[in-house]
């Protein structure tokens, strides 16, 4: 019992982690954009992804964490992959309408679903569906305005869709597979995450914004806000690792979805942002189908235990699905078999 509620109080921790970190950045983001006019999304990406890299990197040279030498290709290959769904994200922004970019956004989780259980062979029940259906519809109320399509801009949703649920699948899986834990696998592969971006960046921002990030102007309030961000992006690269180890990618996004919630919510109070009834009734329905969702796999997985513990049952493969706060499965009895080789790709 000790050790489920220690594991249920980190993953809690993980949990609040994400949700106040990214909070904080859309925040902070917000105002580094829209009132002090730097416009420069995916450039400000890879420099996050650089401190984050240099955070660790100091944090690696004081001990706090024990490096693992993982597969070259597999880090290269999913550095870069995660790199080029951020400039897709980005393009696909640039390239619709608000309202068809969040329609983009929450077409990740089913696709996700999707994916997992096309290669994973990984089951979701009628009822894990149903509270997902619930999410997807009450955040799509709350978030969803206009729906503008055009062809460029819908193929560039389909790549960012597609990228973004490989690389999250991938997070998770080489996290398990490999036995890394979330601080060694984002060491390593921020520096590819931040050499794609930081490369491609300036060029898709000026694509998309018409400007030069070089030649843009700096005030002190500006660089202020910019290190601000780079200083929250550690954690939020960080939970993000941590929480799709520690759960899923499904329950990455319906956290995500949770998020969305909360700005508006935050932006409604802070920024007094307009906010309407159906924002509201949206926001309400989406934390219904977030409660389903937890309680869903809550139930699922302590049944999955007692089966397991049964003399009778055979070792199945570990659920994925882990509520917000769900309960993890004891250790593997039997792990698979250990590839000879460290490597997923």
């Amino acid at each position: 019992m000790g050790e489920l509620t220690g594991y249920q109080l980190g993953v809690l921790g993980a949990l609040f982690l994400s949700v106040a970190s990214s909070v904080s950045i859309v925040i902070c983001n917000k105002a580094l954009m829209s009132n002090l006019g730097f416009p420069f999304a995916t450039t400000l990406t890879s420099w996050h992804l650089l401190v984050t890299y240099a955070t660790l990197h100091v944090a690696h040279r004081f001990n706090f964490f024990e490096n693992k030498s993982i597969d070259m290709k597999t880090v290269i290959l999913f550095g870069i992959l995660n790199g080029v769904s951020i400039g897709f994200l980005n393009l696909s922004l640039g390239f619709n309408s608000i309202g068809f970019y969040q329609m983009t956004k929450l077409a990740i989780i089913p696709f996700t679903v999707l994916l997992e259980t096309l290669f994973l062979k990984k089951q979701f029940s009628q009822k894990i569906k149903l509270s997902l259906f619930l999410l997807l519809v009450g955040v799509g109320i709350a978030s969803v305005t206009d729906l503008q399509l055009n062809f460029l801009g819908t193929v560039l949703s389909l790549l960012a869709i597609a990228t973004t649920c490989v690389g999250q699948i991938l997070t998770n899986t080489i996290q398990k597979r490999l036995n890394v834990s979330s601080t060694q696998l984002l060491y390593q592969s921020a520096p590819y995450q931040a050499a794609i971006l930081f490369v491609t960046g300036p060029l898709v921002d000026q694509y998309l914004t018409k400007q030069n990030v070089f030649a843009f102007k700096y005030s002190p309030l500006v660089l202020g806000f910019i290190i601000l961000s780079c200083v929250i992006a550690v954690s939020v690269n960080f939970s993000t690792f941590l929480v799709i180890g520690k759960t899923s990618p499904v329950t990455y996004q319906v956290l995500g979805h949770l998020k969305t919630c909360l700005v508006l919510a935050f932006g409604y109070t802070l920024l007094h942002d307009p906010f309407t009834q159906r924002n509201i009734i949206g926001i309400l329905v989406a934390i219904v189908g977030m409660g389903l969702y937890s309680y869903f796999c809550t139930y699922e997985n302590k049944k999955k235990q007692m089966v397991d513990l049964s003399p009778n049952s055979q070792i199945k493969d570990k659920d994925s699905n882990t509520p917000l706060l769900g309960h993890q499965d004891k250790e593997n009895h039997f792990e698979v078999k250990k590839a000879t080789k460290d490597s997923l790709v």
